[in-house]
């Protein structure tokens, strides 16, 4: 029996609350469940029409299913398959001008029978675009007029009274999911193409950014001659004003690299900055990196290392660049 979820003087009921959550979640996760042992080859139908598709994929609904028909369209162009939504009241307005040859519509209705959908039906008949349908009911006017049929039936809503879109929402935010992912496979997207619809997220950066997008260069690089003293290299830092300088021999490759903990060592061990040569004081066969490299792998670099700062080197080991954790912190890695 449920639980009523307020008591007298409407005092919330915390079990009550928790026994209708956990009802919602077990309802949605039914009718997903059951979707799965559902699918049949007209799936596969539907992913060889979007495939062939040499437009969009227009997808479109009215109300909750408007809603979710948007985020399957922003799901989809993510993903490797160009599509967008289109509101079908606004369609019969002037936005079927968004809707060409060559474009694949997916309409999404429960009932299947949602009046601003049928209205624009046979506009998308005359222009010969295909239309898959995605709804409860098999024998709905959608349905039938559907060259493929999607069939997101649910056993029940988990609204408790039985009327606000809820399971039925979910199965078909599923179905969506289930085609954008299967296109994704069938066209080899790549975690480098999601990143690309991806530019301004945090993927995107882990995915895109290299070392050459946020190392200094040219002036702006640490760098002293293997013939040094100390106290050079302590101005160098000084003025480049990233903790550390690289030590380079004529032909400008990297010999090493002098750090603020390399100066410390140095100070505890009372050496004379003035006299002491660099190639003392600097490591030696430090750890470099080349500017093709993902900027997100140079922070995995330096954080195993516990390092702060690295140089970037081309192929001949020349010195061609430099960057600390900040740079990387700036550009969102960190």
């Amino acid at each position: 029996m449920t639980l009523a979820a307020t008591g007298e003087g409407g005092t919330l009921n915390p079990a009550a609350l928790m026994q209708r959550a956990q009802a919602v979640l077990h309802t949605e996760a039914r009718a997903v469940a059951t979707l799965a042992a559902r699918l049949d080859e007209r799936f596969v139908g539907a992913c060889r029409l979007m495939l062939a598709c040499r437009g969009r994929v227009i997808v479109t609904g009215m109300g909750k299913s408007g809603h979710i028909a948007g985020k399957i369209a922003a799901t989809l162009a993510s993903t490797g398959t160009p599509a967008f939504f289109v509101h079908p009241a606004e369609a019969g307005h002037g936005d079927m001008g968004m809707i060409l040859a060559g474009d694949v519509v997916l309409a999404l209705s429960y009932s299947g029978e949602t009046d601003e959908l049928l209205a624009i039906l046979h506009l998308i008949r005359h222009r010969r675009i295909p239309l898959i349908a995605m709804s409860g009911h098999a024998d709905s006017t959608l349905a039938r007029q559907a060259e493929v049929f999607l069939d997101a039936a649910v056993a029940e809503e988990a609204c408790p009274l039985g009327l606000a879109p809820t399971s039925s929402t979910t199965a078909m935010l599923a179905l969506g999911d289930a085609l954008a992912v299967a296109l994704l496979d069938a066209r080899g997207f790549s975690r480098e193409d999601f990143a690309f619809s991806h530019p301004a997220g945090s993927l995107g950066r882990r995915l895109l950014l290299r070392v050459e997008d946020v190392m200094h260069r040219g002036a702006d690089v640490p760098g002293v001659s293997q013939t040094a003293r100390v106290k050079t290299a302590i101005l160098e830092m000084t003025r480049k004003k990233l903790g550390m300088t690289a030590v380079v021999d004529e032909a400008n490759r990297v010999l090493g690299i002098f750090t603020d903990g390399d100066l410390r060592r140095l100070l505890e061990r009372e050496a004379d900055v003035h006299a002491t040569p660099i190639q003392a004081a600097m490591t030696a066969d430090c750890t470099t990196v080349t500017a093709d490299r993902l900027a997100s792998e140079t922070v995995k670099i330096m954080q195993e290392k516990k390092i702060n700062a690295l140089l970037v080197v081309d192929q001949e080991r020349r010195l061609i660049g430099a960057l600390n954790m900040h740079d990387l912190f700036k550009a969102g890695l960190v």
